[in-house]
């Protein structure tokens, strides 16, 4: 039987301490890094390099090592290497601010799962001494971004490798690049490896992250390196893009490990894929010089490169996918590289630029959009290749999302037994979704994280309050004026949530667009109401912050035309921790794109592990989360994918209409909470949800979507766990 969390007592913690060639680590058995590097290092390549420009996992929102030495409330008996581990992990920080959003937080939750799933696979990104950015929000000025300050060596999971050759030495690698006349210019990069462990501490993914962030790392290399999406200029744009592609292959070999299958989430990682395909064509002519070969010998060295690559695409949006102007691009690489983008990357609307969604999309054995609708709209954009590409609709990690409070309530009854393993047992919830015990329980949990995160929100805004004084900020909220110990947020009015990134598709606004009208509803019925909205937008995205302002401007507004009955409060600096305090605590979940351009929506998901019900635009995963009312509320246009409704222009963007549907549909929601007994029809669709999206919106059931395009080869017991999984939902019926 294998060892798990439960055979650790305070006598063994130090059985948590493992080590190799390249350093020692906490939290795993020497048995676990072992037979985990042993099967990442197989001669059969029998394993996965997933590679992604952020990965979102931070520590203070999911530990398992931490949460089982929690629970063993002892530490005693501690040799000195010990304590320095458990220190670490209890005092020291616990963000890792290189993702920004959706993207990054999936690839975090995706890892997860593959951790859990025990199945063979290394990751690859990039660490960013700056991070993203710290967003202050001063409602006068709007979104402020302010450079992060983080030390990677004070990260619990997150170790500097060693050099096996040099004992006390980093582990680093000797990277090529090129300039215009071909010459080579060597940058250096420091690896990482954050340990991404399952809740059983019995197996972890390998995150392999590349620090470029060096004393002598020459310009624009370090400007490149040091911030997530950096978008100063391009050139920086396309270094980063390159630093990613081009550090892949150095950092397996270095490592050992011999993947034979890469995942590609999104193209930012596609120079890797180029790489092979040089490797492959000199291996064909038998000499370097690549630009000798023809457009036949290029594609045949593609076909075979493209057997071992997954392509996986998140957005219609066109700022989504990577363009560079070629005469850039002629700058900063080889002109064998040029060669090979000259016929793989081009750009049918621009024939002076290199498109890397194009590259990627035709370098694959299978790509895959992120949702049903997705699925329809990429084949629209790309209908070259409609034919290999299919949908695995997005999930997240169940164990990161659900609450804490909610946890304790599956725990006690036994037809939810195995939940953290199983999302799949929700299905059989429907057998309890009348019972007394259950729905009392569910309703007192959902009492309790709400109140966490009214709690939370009344002290941030005397904080605010207070900041005025302090500060030349001005509070981004305009209920800090009003804040007091007898004047506070209230948990039991009805509280809507929002938070996403401020992309102008992502239409934030849009149901504050005509503020009488949402006002005369409120007053008409007397009904109190709470919109709680979070959010960064990029520090480039002018339209994005001009957004964030609007917000801002609304609040003070909306609440003297609403007599006080209408609060609209913004969180400032919005992180996973926020987030999963959020998605349990409001009382429905927003989602309002121009539809069809939400390929996915991760955040409304993570509410509905909760129960929490969504009132949405039908689009991305909605569309399939719906369920023809029971988990939530729809509004909005629907209608058939067009060209048309791709167009992000301002004026496309259907304001007026989709906001009319919104004010028709939330009488109908406020009365459901307001005029029910016990708000039932809240807690029927918050019984739903757990029943219906659960075991279809979880990222097992995706790792078992993927693991169907990876070909690995799997123990029986593992494989038939993971066609479970499988049988839980099909993204492509």
């Amino acid at each position: 039987m294998p060892h798990t969390s439960q055979d650790i007592t305070p006598a063994n913690i130090h059985t948590l301490i493992a080590s190799n060639q390249f350093g020692t680590f906490f939290g795993i058995r020497q048995k676990v890094l072992d037979e985990v590097w042993a099967n990442l290092t197989a001669p059969s390549g029998n394993s996965v390099a997933y590679i992604s420009m952020e990965i979102g996992a931070d520590p203070d929102v999911y530990n398992p090592v931490k949460q089982r030495l929690i629970d063993l409330e002892s530490t005693s008996s501690m040799d000195s290497r010990l304590k320095g581990f458990i220190k670490k992990l209890f005092q020291g920080p616990e963000k890792i601010p290189t993702y920004s959003g959706g993207l990054g937080v999936l690839a975090g939750d995706t890892l997860k799962s593959f951790a859990d799933c025990k199945l063979p696979v290394v990751a690859i990104s990039l660490l960013y001494r700056q991070g993203y950015f710290s967003q202050i929000v001063d409602s006068k000025i709007g979104q402020i971004a302010q450079t992060v300050s983080w030390q990677p060596e004070d990260i619990h999971g997150l170790y500097l490798l060693r050099d096996p050759h040099n004992p006390g030495q980093p582990l680093q690698l000797e990277i090529p690049f090129y300039n215009a006349e071909n010459q080579t210019l060597t940058i250096k990069a420091q690896v990482w490896m954050k340990m991404e462990v399952n809740h059983s501490l019995d197996f972890f993914i390998p995150e392999i992250l590349l620090d470029f962030s060096l004393p002598d790392t020459p310009e624009p290399f370090s400007s490149a390196a040091g911030r997530l999406y950096n978008s100063e200029s391009s050139m920086i744009k396309a270094l980063q893009r390159r630093m990613l592609g081009t550090g892949i292959m150095p950092a397996l070999r270095q490592l050992g490990f011999t993947a034979k299958t890469f995942h590609l989430n999104e193209q930012h990682g596609v120079i890797a894929i180029l790489q092979l395909i040089a490797e492959e064509l000199q291996a064909a002519l038998g000499h370097p010089d690549l630009g000798l070969a023809t457009d036949q010998q290029i594609l045949a060295a593609t076909d075979k490169v493209a057997q071992r690559t997954i392509y996986t695409i998140h957005t219609p949006v066109k700022a989504g996918h990577d363009r560079f102007e070629k005469s850039l691009y002629a700058g900063i690489s080889h002109k064998s590289c040029q060669r090979i983008l000259d016929l793989l990357a081009r750009d049918e609307d621009n024939p002076h630029t290199y498109n890397f969604t194009t590259m990627a999309m035709t370098a694959n054995r299978a790509a895959n959009s992120v949702s049903r609708l997705h699925r329809d709209v990429t084949h629209k954009q790309f209908p070259q290749f409609a034919s290999k590409i299919s949908a695995v609709t997005n999930g997240v990690h169940h164990l990161t999302w659900i609450s804490d409070a909610r946890a304790a309530v599956f725990n006690l009854f036994p037809l939810l037994r195995n939940w953290q393993d199983d999302p799949g047992v929700f299905i059989k919830l429907e057998a309890l979704a009348q019972d007394p015990k259950f729905r009392n329980y569910l309703s007192q949990a959902w009492q309790k994280d709400t109140t966490i995160l009214f709690d939370f929100l009344n002290t941030m805004l005397l904080r605010h309050r207070n900041q005025k004084l302090e500060t030349w900020i001005d509070p981004p909220n305009f209920f800090s004026s009003l804040i007091d110990r007898n004047t506070q947020l209230n948990p039991e009015v009805f509280t809507i949530g929002f938070a996403r990134r401020f992309s102008t598709y992502k239409r934030a606004d849009l149901i504050f667009d005509n503020l009488d009208t949402l006002c005369d509803i409120l007053l008409t019925n007397n009904w109190p109401i709470n919109f709680i909205f979070a959010g960064k937008a990029h520090p480039a995205d002018e339209p994005g912050k001009s957004v964030i302002k609007l917000i801002l401007d609304y609040q003070k507004e909306l609440h003297q035309k609403s007599k006080g009955l209408a609060n609209l409060i913004f969180i400032p600096n919005y992180d996973m921790k926020i987030a999963k305090i959020m998605v349990a605590g409001v009382h429905a979940w927003l989602n309002s794109p121009k539809r069809p351009l939400e390929a996915s929506g991760t955040s409304g998901m993570k509410a509905a592990m909760n129960g929490v019900p969504n009132i949405s635009i039908m689009d991305g995963w909605w569309v399939e989360g719906y369920h023809q009312g029971q988990t939530g509320w729809k509004f909005g246009l629907e209608g058939p994918v067009e060209e048309a409704n791709l167009s992000e222009s301002p004026e496309t963007l259907l304001y007026s209409e989709d906001s009319v549907s919104f004010y028709q549909t939330l009488p109908l929601i406020l009365k459901e909470f307001y005029q029910a007994d016990n708000s039932s029809p809240f807690l029927d669709k918050a019984i739903m949800n757990l029943t219906l999206n659960i075991p279809i919106f979880n990222t097992h059931r995706m790792a078992a979507e993927y693991l169907s395009k990876y070909e690995l080869t799997l123990p029986r017991e593992q494989e038939e766990k993971m066609r479970s999984f499988g049988n839980l939902y099909n993204s492509n019926y």
